[in-house]
């Protein structure tokens, strides 16, 4: 749930609004359904119909929310729900409040590659010059301190799915650990949702081989993501209904997080294991 200091931008910005939408005696307050899940735990309760995108009813409404339900469990922006929900869910205020230009842009810059590596594309319907540039009368993006937070976090990137690989030496895998910035030992799961959607999960603890510039705090959601982001590889390490393990190795690239080598670590697999331990004290 967005925190209810995050919803206050909201009602702060109803003053001077003379230069947003105006509401119509078309437009009518409905109660945002649970169905809704975008947005059913937005901060507030009910919402303006039409839209800010034009829906004129909860029957068009739901579908097309549902479709942006995949890419913000990419989690590919922190203000990616706010953004979405003041389109398709308005608050029911005096006026209608718009998202500014500046939260459009950060949101599409992030979350568009990611639309684009399931292979669509940003839509015209939320193109950024539709929205107000200036600061003061619309919902502005990230302070400069959250900001530059987030920039600061390695973020999984949309790529090719690496070969999963089932037979190797030790030597190999020492190799890959050397060649790469980072080394983690993951259980992957998948498991669907009330809604149909899929789910790829982190079971348990990651368990750090080569740390590298992963954060600990951080890095069991970013592998998440990076699941999610590249769906085509994530459906392809949990092809099975049961858990299954594997060791992960890559690099990050100007805070970009790369996969390069996934190795399926099996029930006695003596070479992983005896590559682990050696790792200790290798030296590359």
């Amino acid at each position: 749930m967005i925190p209810p200091q995050v919803f206050l931008l909201f009602c702060g910005f109803v003053v001077g609004m003379s230069k947003a939408f105006d509401i119509g005696l078309s437009t009518k307050c409905v109660s945002i359904p649970k169905e809704m899940g975008m947005c059913s735990d937005i901060g507030y309760s009910e919402m303006r119909l039409p839209n800010l995108l034009g829906h004129t009813s909860m029957a068009e409404v739901l579908p097309k929310s549902a479709e942006w339900q995949h890419l913000l469990q990419t989690g590919c922006h922190p203000y990616a729900r706010m953004f979405l929900c003041s389109l398709f869910a308005p608050v029911c205020l005096d006026t209608f409040i718009q998202p500014c230009r500046s939260m459009c842009v950060a949101v599409r810059d992030t979350c568009a590659p990611v639309l684009a590596c399931h292979g669509h594309s940003w839509p015209e319907s939320l193109n950024c010059d539709r929205f107000p540039a200036g600061e003061d009368m619309c919902l502005a993006t990230l302070s400069k301190e959250y900001q530059y937070t987030y920039k600061e976090l390695p973020k999984p990137t949309c790529q090719g799915c690496p070969l999963i690989e089932e037979s190797f030496s030790h030597k190999t895998v020492l190799e890959a650990f050397c060649d790469n910035n980072f080394a983690v030992k993951v259980k992957l799961a998948k498991r669907k949702t009330s809604s149909g959607l899929h789910e790829y999960e982190t079971e348990g603890q990651v368990e750090f081989i080569n740390q590298g510039l992963l954060l600990p705090y951080d890095t069991r959601n970013m592998i998440q993501q990076w699941l999610l982001i590249n769906e085509n590889c994530a459906q392809r390490l949990t092809r099975n209904t049961r858990s299954m393990v594997y060791i992960i190795a890559g690099d990050i690239q100007q805070g970009k997080v790369v996969v390069n080598r996934i190795f399926h670590w099996q029930k006695k697999d003596s070479q992983l294991t005896l590559a682990t331990r050696k790792w200790r004290h290798h030296k590359c």
